[in-house]
């Protein structure tokens, strides 16, 4: 499968500047090994006034097979012969795209060291593919690449065969497109598109699939007309990836709309259940105070002790004063949701160094936790029996022991200023209870007592003058220093 990318220019802007753009020099040919075959790139023609370079792909027909465990193009198992005489060598498809990802990744990303102002530059470009699968026909093309700023966009359709025209045209065309675009913007549109025009995938489909076209799309797939068909095809009809991608693309157009980020969009979910319209949501508040606290205290290895579905522990990797970062909690559901917040998976060494997300019950001593600098359990207490208060009080207090302790819990006090709240129901169906700011200040006290803390106490939101916060916070400070003989054994319950 072939495609060229051409650019004309002149003795004061060459043309040969492509070969700065996609990090490949024009007086070379070179070959790089793909997960299907071989890559060459090459370039026909290279002066000031006119550039093209050329992407050819040999497929590897044996390796492709393997790759895909013995299943033909569309996965049938029976489908022997279609695995090895097919059109994967010559028309262009998502293997084509994987290259072109892998070969020009710099391009792609709008990177270039040696003339880092060349990548913002629009620049006559004519792309050419000789077969591109089009299931949807010449129509399709064009209703995908003429909202995109082509000033010609020609899908010439490819006959069945020439010697017998009456048997009429193949499901490929030959693509031409021209305009003056930055290279990095045509790339990604090519990347996503040919996928989509072939409608199908030689790779298995995984959720990381969403953020690479999110990231390819970025700029010009959430406004595109097609935007539900580009993003069904691409991620081959997988209904939950469809969903999920969509809405984050409608999240972006209501931003660009608005003039507004996303995440100040996207915050109607109510982390707590305690929160109403407000200016600043109390979920944030309470992420500033503990974030705050934490500095004040000097904390650099922190740990967030039944971090739900991540947010702190996100808000944390934001700042690089907090150098170890670790997510407990007992439900492999949240984390997994976590891990999926913090994009684990896909995060740099350096950054993934300093987090980690672990499955644990508080309610159990564990070694694993002992010697951080500060412990968060937000939003925590409220949601255990209150006869296991002692075994987390011992677990996090007596085991654990970090320096600093940071606990915050609903004041009940103040859950008569929420409107939509009835009278004597508490801010969430699975809290077991809700302290007034006595009872809370009393257990408080009594846990710092009795594990050699000293401990001050901290309003979160608005404080009323009659019922107080709607969040209150406790900051354990250690005064007395652990004993040898105070460290638990491995897996003693509390």
């Amino acid at each position: 499968m072939f495609l060229t990318i051409s650019t004309t220019g002149s003795p004061e802007r060459p043309a040969t500047d492509l070969g700065f753009l996609l990090h490949k020099h024009p007086g070379k040919a070179q070959a790089f090994s793909t997960s299907h075959g071989t890559a060459h790139v090459f370039y026909p023609e290279a002066t000031a006034e006119r550039c093209t370079a050329a992407l050819l792909l040999e497929v590897d027909p044996v390796a492709l097979v393997r790759r895909g465990q013995g299943k033909g193009r569309g996965g049938a198992p029976d489908a022997a012969l279609a695995q090895y005489v097919n059109d994967r060598p010559y028309a262009a498809s998502s293997l084509l795209a994987v290259a072109l990802s892998g070969v020009f990744r710099s391009a792609l990303k709008g990177q270039c060291a040696a003339r880092p102002e060349l990548p913002e530059q629009a620049r006559p470009l004519r792309i050419e593919i000789p077969a591109l699968p089009a299931r949807g026909g010449a129509a399709l093309v064009h209703r995908l690449f003429d909202p995109l700023g082509w000033d010609l966009v020609q899908a010439e359709p490819v006959p069945l065969d020439e010697q017998f025209p009456e048997w009429g045209d193949s499901r490929y065309v030959r693509l031409v497109l021209e305009g003056e675009l930055r290279l990095a913007d045509a790339l990604r549109q090519v990347y996503v598109l040919l996928p989509v025009l072939d409608d199908a995938k030689h790779y298995w489909i995984a959720p990381d699939e969403v953020d690479k076209l999110l990231r390819a799309g970025d700029g010009w797939l959430a406004a595109h007309p097609e935007n539900a068909l580009i993003t069904s095809r691409y991620l081959a009809r997988h209904k939950r990836l469809t969903q999920d991608a969509l809405e984050r693309l409608e999240l972006v157009r209501l931003a660009e709309v608005d003039g507004s980020e996303i995440e100040e969009l996207d915050n109607a979910v109510d982390e707590n259940s305690d929160t109403e319209d407000r200016p600043v949501p109390l979920a944030v508040q309470r992420r500033e105070a503990i974030l705050a606290a934490l500095r004040a205290a000097g904390a650099a290895r922190v740990l967030d002790l039944g971090c739900g579905q991540g947010q702190l522990v996100q808000a944390l990797l934001k700042d690089v004063s907090f150098t170890e970062i670790v997510g407990v909690d007992v439900s492999m559901r949240a984390l997994g949701t976590a891990a999926k917040r913090l994009r684990l998976e896909r995060m740099g060494e350096r950054q993934s160094s300093r987090v980690q997300v672990l499955q644990g019950s508080l309610a159990y001593t564990d070694k694993r936790l002992a010697g951080y600098d500060a412990a968060v359990l937000s939003e925590v207490i409220e949601h255990v029996d209150l006869p296991r208060l002692p075994a987390l009080e011992y677990a996090v207090f007596g085991a654990a022991r970090p320096r600093t302790v940071l606990i915050t819990t609903p004041n009940v006090e103040y859950n008569v200023r929420w409107e939509t709240l009835p009278a004597g129901h508490v801010r969430h169906g699975d809290h077991r209870f809700e302290w007034t700011r006595a009872q809370f200040r009393t257990w408080a006290a009594g846990v710092a007592d009795r594990h050699g803390y000293s401990v001050e106490f901290t309003p979160v939101g608005d404080d009323d003058p009659e019922v107080g916060p709607p969040t209150q916070m406790a900051v354990f400070t250690q005064s007395v220093p652990r004993t040898p003989a105070e460290t638990p054994k491995e897996g003693e319950a509390a």
